[in-house]
C-alpha cells in the first residue's frame, strides 16, 4: 500500500493485492465532487452519495476479481477509503470531532453518529431480518453494507454508531445509511473556529 499526503487535508492511496487494484484520492475540504468506478455499479452509486453529502471530494478507481464475487473489491475499496481518511485528518487539530445525522429515504430512515476518536469501533443495528441476503443491483449483497462500515471505521480509526430506524426497500435501507454516514462525517471532520489544538482532554486522538 502506498499513501501520499499533499498540501491541505488531502490524501492519495494506491493498494494492490492479488484480488484487486485500488486508487483513492480525497480532499476533506472539497465540494462533494466525485469520480467513482469500482466495477460494482451499486457501490459506485453509494460512494457517489457519500462524497456528495459529506462534501469530501472523492476519486475511486478499482478493478478486481468481481467475476468471483464483489466482496474483495468492495472490501479493499473501503479499506483504502479508511486509510485515506486517517491520512487526510492528520493530527486532527481544530476539528469538531463529533457528528450526528438522521437521514430519510422515502420509507427508510437511518441514524449515524461519528466520533473521530482514534479508536476504531462500529455498532451497526436495526436492519430488517433478511436484509443481508438481498442482492442489490445484481452485484452488491446486503451483508456488504456492514462490512464496508467495519473496514472504514477500522482503518480510519473512528467510532461509528449506525442504526437503521425503519425501512422496507433494500436499496433505500442501504442508501439511507450511506447518506447518514456522509452527513455525520461531514460534521465531524469540519474545522471548528472555536477549537484550538486537539479536541480531547488527553491532548491526542
Amino acid at each position: 500500500m502506498t499513501v501520499e499526503t499533499a498540501i491541505g487535508r488531502t490524501a492519495r492511496l494506491e493498494r494492490t493485492t492479488s484480488e484487486s487494484s485500488v486508487l483513492v484520492e480525497l480532499d476533506l475540504d472539497g465540494t462533494g465532487r466525485s469520480d467513482i468506478s469500482t466495477s460494482v455499479p451499486f457501490y459506485d452509486h453509494m460512494l457517489t452519495a457519500l462524497a456528495k453529502h459529506s462534501l469530501i471530494d472523492l476519486t475511486v478507481k478499482a478493478t478486481g476479481d468481481t467475476h468471483i464475487d464483489a466482496h474483495h473489491t468492495v472490501e479493499d475499496v473501503a479499506i483504502s477509503i479508511g486509510e485515506a481518511l486517517k491520512t487526510a485528518l492528520g493530527n486532527k487539530a481544530g476539528i469538531r470531532r463529533f457528528g450526528e445525522a438522521t437521514v430519510p429515504l422515502d420509507e427508510a430512515l437511518a441514524n449515524a453518529v461519528v466520533d473521530i476518536s482514534g479508536r476504531p469501533y462500529l455498532v451497526h443495528s436495526g436492519e430488517p431480518a433478511g436484509q443481508e441476503y438481498h442482492l442489490i443491483g445484481g452485484h452488491f449483497t446486503g451483508s456488504l453494507t456492514r462490512h464496508v462500515f467495519e473496514a472504514i471505521t477500522l482503518h480510519a480509526q473512528i467510532c461509528l454508531h449506525m442504526t437503521v430506524l425503519g425501512g422496507r426497500d433494500p436499496h433505500h435501507i442501504v442508501e439511507a445509511q450511506f447518506k447518514a454516514f456522509a452527513r455525520a462525517l461531514r460534521a465531524a471532520v469540519e474545522p471548528d473556529p472555536r477549537v484550538e489544538g486537539i479536541p480531547s482532554t488527553k491532548g491526542a486522538l
